[in-house]
């Protein structure tokens, strides 16, 4: 992300001839500066995918006005598209349970404004982290989840996300299946961290079936939740070679440090509009 304000359009669409030169001519018409573009073809989807961004204070008008101008050519290519300010932070609600690591690194390249979002609030089904989380100036909320009360408590969660205006879900190791109603009404909107490879080891106790299993490498991944568990489009994977010699606790170990590097790209491409999604894959320009 460059420093200077920008705006990011994002867009896919149906792939034929004269898209770049049709957006990159609105954008040059009005005098936009261009900072940095992306773009990808897929061709067995035949679908095009696209990030520009503009220098903002290039272009003679706001954002208001570049989307009721940009339309027509968005019509015209039947895109799925967005513009967004890089001066506007993205609003991230984190969800956490009872292990710290990835909360804490969040956390840490927030303070540091590493990660330049706004977290108006931190939700646990658990009490452990309110003095960590309320330390920093934010928001905790405390939402236990039992068997009996899961349909209130995920309708809580759901209230407290609107409530605060969240841009997106952050699930920093929440141990809790999300309901399916709560996945389609955020589709792409909900971050997760698995604590494994996936498609490999789906579920609970991942590093202790990788272990069972005698795999040479373990991983993380960092996916949008969806109905189906661990299986949304993923974001971002990154791995580490473990040997026979390597206890269950070792791997744990290791992974802690996996889970917290892979969750922090993930939510930065995220944040960045670096992500555009593909059916159940993404688009990430990195």
């Amino acid at each position: 992300m460059h420093s200077q304000r920008c705006y990011t359009l994002s867009a896919s669409c149906p792939d034929r001839v004269g898209i770049v030169a049709r957006v990159a001519s609105f954008i040059a018409e009005h005098q936009g500066w261009i900072l940095e573009t992306s773009h990808h073809a897929d061709s067995e989807a035949g679908r095009y995918f696209m990030r520009i961004e503009i220098k903002a204070d290039s272009l003679p008008f706001h954002l208001a006005e570049f989307r009721q101008r940009f339309q027509p050519i968005a019509d015209e290519f039947h895109m799925d598209w967005r513009i967004t300010d890089s001066a506007v932070k993205k609003r991230l609600v984190i969800l956490v349970s009872k292990q710290e690591h990835c909360l804490y690194d969040l956390l840490a390249r927030w303070q540091s404004r590493e990660l330049d979002v706004e977290i108006p609030c931190v939700i646990s089904n658990h009490d452990t982290f309110r003095g960590f989380v309320e330390w920093h100036g934010i928001p905790f909320h405390h939402v236990p989840v039992t068997p009996e009360n899961k349909r209130a408590a995920f309708a809580e969660i759901r209230r407290l996300f609107e409530e605060v205006k969240g841009d997106a879900m952050v699930l920093a190791r929440y141990m809790q299946i999300l309901p399916s109603d709560l996945c389609q009404a955020y589709p792409g909107r909900i971050i997760n961290i698995h604590h494994s490879f996936l498609p490999s080891f789906v579920g609970a106790r991942p590093y202790h079936q990788a272990y069972q299993r005698g795999v040479k490498l373990i991983g993380a991944t960092c996916h949008y939740v969806t109905a189906e568990l661990d299986a949304g489009p993923i974001i971002e994977q990154d791995t580490v070679r473990i040997d026979h010699g390597d206890s269950v606790e070792d791997l744990v170990r290791y992974g802690k440090d996996i889970e917290k590097t892979v969750l922090a790209r993930g939510v930065r491409y995220h944040v960045e509009d670096r992500v555009l999604l593909n059916g159940n894959r993404t688009v990430v320009f990195r």
